[in-house]
């Protein structure tokens, strides 16, 4: 018997050792709200996808250290360039250039927590 696999990812968990402080650079960066939820033992930030959805979040946790752990890639609208230029202006660090591939274009960035972030626009 042969399983369907639906989309992957299903969820991305961020972790951010100054919750507030990573609020503020993912609602600049990705220009949306983050969603609080308290439903859990813990608090967390939703990250709002298409069609009312959620695709991951933030909570208190310790990142891994650089070099060490996953990217988390997340899409925006508008270029690529002016999410470069909302990351630094949020106190992020754009680590790399533009990189092209056949669905659209992408770089690497690290958030206010040291998080690698991988920011991705669709080609039109």
């Amino acid at each position: 018997m042969t399983e369907t696999t639906r989309e992957r990812p299903v969820w991305v968990e961020i972790p951010a050792t100054d919750l507030n402080r990573a609020r503020k650079f993912y609602e600049a960066v990705f220009e949306t709200k983050l969603i609080e939820n308290n439903d859990g033992p813990e608090k967390m930030l939703m990250i709002p996808s298409a069609n009312d959805a959620m695709c991951g979040h933030l909570y208190v946790g310790e990142p891994a250290t650089q070099g060490d752990g996953i990217t988390a890639h997340l899409s925006v609208q508008g270029t690529l360039a002016e999410a470069m230029d909302r990351i630094t202006a949020s106190s992020g660090e754009v680590v790399s250039e533009t990189i092209s591939i056949p669905s659209g274009a992408f770089f690497y960035a690290r958030d206010t927590e040291g998080n690698s972030l991988g920011v991705f626009r669709y080609k039109v």
